[in-house]
């Protein structure tokens, strides 16, 4: 009974752990130096005019991500030219998902003409330090006298299959309400979408 109530209270610890790693609404979010399809690295810092950022943690493979595709791009055509462009990052480690190789990003972007940056996170650092748990996963930043300030977390819309015109276009009204001087009314949603496929550690 003693060992099995160690391991309920070890299996909480870890529950409680994973609760509370990753940025939260008004946390400052740390820059990155990523490589892009194109070859070149890119920083936030690059995105010399903007006034904040729509990064989104994705992938190739999530049937979820490739459902999202075509409204991450059209997010960006809105909204990168206004000051908030998007910077997708992959998150899957391409040994555990092949379609997620460097070569399949470039493949990917060729074929569905993205514009917006699409960033390799090969170990993972910032997907964990951002807090990213599903693709897509989206965190959205105003610049600030601080810093990029994280002013919403979630789920792009709550219409994986855009079969709702009325749907909640969670990211778009963040931003739309950051342009006129106001902070997202709804500020953090939860992500739908596929578990990221993590780099396996090596055994020590």
């Amino acid at each position: 009974m003693r060992k099995l109530i160690l391991t309920f209270l070890s299996a909480l610890v870890v529950l409680v752990t994973n609760a509370q790693t990753g940025y939260q609404v008004g946390d400052l979010a740390a820059d990155f130096t990523l490589k892009n399809v194109d070859g070149k690295n890119v920083s936030l810092a690059n995105y010399k005019n903007a006034k904040g950022y729509i990064v989104v943690f994705t992938c190739n493979t999530c049937p979820v991500s490739k459902a999202y595709e075509t409204r991450v791009e059209a997010l960006n055509q809105m909204y990168a030219t206004k000051g908030y462009p998007v910077v997708a990052i992959n998150t899957n480690n391409p040994v555990a998902s092949p379609g997620d190789t460097y070569e399949k990003m470039q493949e990917r972007v060729k074929e569905k003409g993205f514009t917006f940056a699409y960033l390799l996170d090969p170990d993972h650092i910032y997907t964990k330090k951002y807090g990213a748990q599903r693709t897509p996963h989206v965190f959205v930043l105003q610049k600030t006298n601080k810093g990029n300030e994280v002013v919403y977390i979630g789920a792009i819309d709550n219409d994986q299959q855009e079969l709702n015109a009325q749907r909640d276009n969670y990211v778009q009204n963040a931003v739309n309400q950051l342009l006129i001087g106001q902070k997202p009314a709804v500020s953090s949603t939860k992500a739908i979408g596929c578990t990221i496929k993590w780099k396996k550690e090596a055994s020590k």
